[in-house]
């Protein structure tokens, strides 16, 4: 892993993880269930300034956001695992072009939105295609959560040979200990700072 300090920041992307509405917003299909946590509603406010000065420095922001694909009928496509999971989740939950599909008003707009329907953002989506085309060698690493998305994204650009920091604070999970014990684990993996040090890091560059 190389020093984030060393990094080209116009080659540098942040990327959030299923930061959208239906996630976070009380109305979206999580907040309508009463599923929710209150680390993971402070993470949009605690990632903006850092997209806003890694912008200035001539990076990206890419936002990835989990799809359930409508099937016919309006039914969404939903793994046997999620529906015992989420037995909540129902047609229009997390469909393309629905409200609560779309990033959070306080992150929009980003630069490149990527549908996906797993926990990596790599798994059968464009990330890997804008990267390459934009140019972009390195990834900050946001969003939620901390075990599922976070984690198969991190560990995903490991294996291409791309280089994470991983907000430590800017990610979270339903259970505090379940976050914490997944930043243990993926300490070799990716570099890890808080939001308040990659912000100071980027304004440093």
């Amino acid at each position: 892993m190389s020093n984030p300090k060393g990094w080209t920041l116009a080659q540098t992307a942040l990327l959030t993880i299923d930061l959208q509405n239906d996630f976070l917003h009380p109305e979206g299909a999580y907040g309508r269930a009463g599923q929710g946590a209150a680390a993971i509603t402070a993470l949009p406010a605690r990632i903006a300034p850092l997209i806003a000065v890694l912008r200035a420095k001539g990076g990206l922001y890419i936002s990835a956001q989990f799809t359930l694909v409508p099937g016919p009928g309006g039914e969404p496509l939903i793994s046997p695992h999620l529906k015992a999971l989420r037995p909540f989740l129902t047609q229009g939950d997390f469909a393309p072009g629905s409200f609560g599909h779309q990033l959070v008003d306080t992150l929009q707009p980003a630069d490149f939105t990527v549908e996906k329907v797993a926990y990596s953002a790599f798994y059968q989506t464009r990330l890997e295609y804008i990267l390459r085309a934009m140019g972009i060698r390195q990834l900050i690493v946001g969003g939620i959560v901390t075990n599922g998305g976070v984690a198969s994204t991190l560990r995903d650009a490991h294996l291409r040979d791309i280089d994470t920091v991983m907000l430590s604070d800017g990610c979270a999970a339903f259970k505090g200990e379940v976050h914490d014990a997944t930043l243990l684990s993926l300490g070799t993996v990716t570099h890890q700072m808080t939001c308040a040090e990659a912000l100071a890091w980027l304004e440093g560059v």
